[in-house]
């Protein structure tokens, strides 16, 4: 089996509009990226029904070092990031979003984090030397919101929970388990990689608005699923707190 350094995690939903953009622009960061060791890059169609699948085979089915992996549903983001990581072979693992979000020429600076001692890298727009450009105000307001939440509740060292724009060593993809299929997954990864342990730096940057294409994001439930696992989160603390009273006394 090949081994590779590196693989690259990109799920893709109805981004057809986008696919031209995105095969220059991964172009250009993978001919970066490759003088650093092997790469590999599995994109992930989540059951688009806007041509998505097929436009991904003819675009980078003939790319080396590629997996392309197709739902035959819409199964949601979380399930997606769980088939590419399924399919993914590298000692470390990136999460990009397909539309330009964060660009991918900004992998390698993503990857500089990763420094011995650290097993996970996250974006981080929220901290005092990221920045946000042309967001829509109440999206900003919403993921901000959640993200202050998880500071007090998990770690308040780290400024942003719901970017998917990561890097992180293996070890955490095989240790780490979510459940959400949903946005919801990207925190939920996060976090339970902080609660078992996990060393986590930040990579401070700008997020933009989406590039091409329209959000998938569903505000209302996406906020309901988070309001849902903080009250999971909550419970988790009260029960850790009283079987440790309890062993104190006993």
């Amino acid at each position: 089996m090949v081994e590779y350094n590196l693989s690259i995690v990109i799920p893709c939903y109805n981004e057809a509009e986008g696919m031209t953009v995105m095969h220059d622009r991964l172009a250009q960061a993978l001919a970066v990226l490759r003088n650093r060791g092997r790469v590999q890059l599995v994109l992930v169609n989540d059951g688009s029904h806007d041509g998505t699948g097929q436009l991904l085979e003819q675009t980078f089915g003939n790319w080396p070092d590629t997996v392309i992996v197709h739902h035959h549903t819409n199964r949601g983001l979380g399930a997606a990031l769980r088939t590419g990581f399924a399919h993914a072979t590298g000692q470390v693992i990136v999460t990009c979003d397909s539309d330009g979000t964060y660009p991918f020429s900004e992998i390698p600076a993503l990857l500089d984090r990763l420094v011995p001692g650290i097993d996970l890298v996250t974006a981080s727009p929220y901290h005092a030397s990221g920045g946000i450009e042309n967001v829509p105000v109440y999206r900003v307001f919403i993921s901000k919101s959640a993200s202050l939440c998880y500071r007090v509740l998990v770690n308040p060292r780290i400024h942003t929970y719901t970017a998917m724009f990561r890097a992180c060593r293996r070890e955490v993809i095989e240790h780490v388990t979510t459940q959400a299929d949903g946005f919801l997954m990207v925190t939920e990864w996060l976090v339970e990689a902080l609660l078992k342990g996990y060393r986590v730096a930040e990579y401070p940057t700008t997020l933009r608005v989406r590039r091409y294409g329209q959000s998938k994001a569903r505000v209302w439930h996406i906020t309901k699923t988070h309001l849902r696992y903080m009250a999971g989160i909550v419970q988790r603390r009260l029960f850790s707190q009283l079987r440790t009273n309890a062993l104190l006394r006993s």
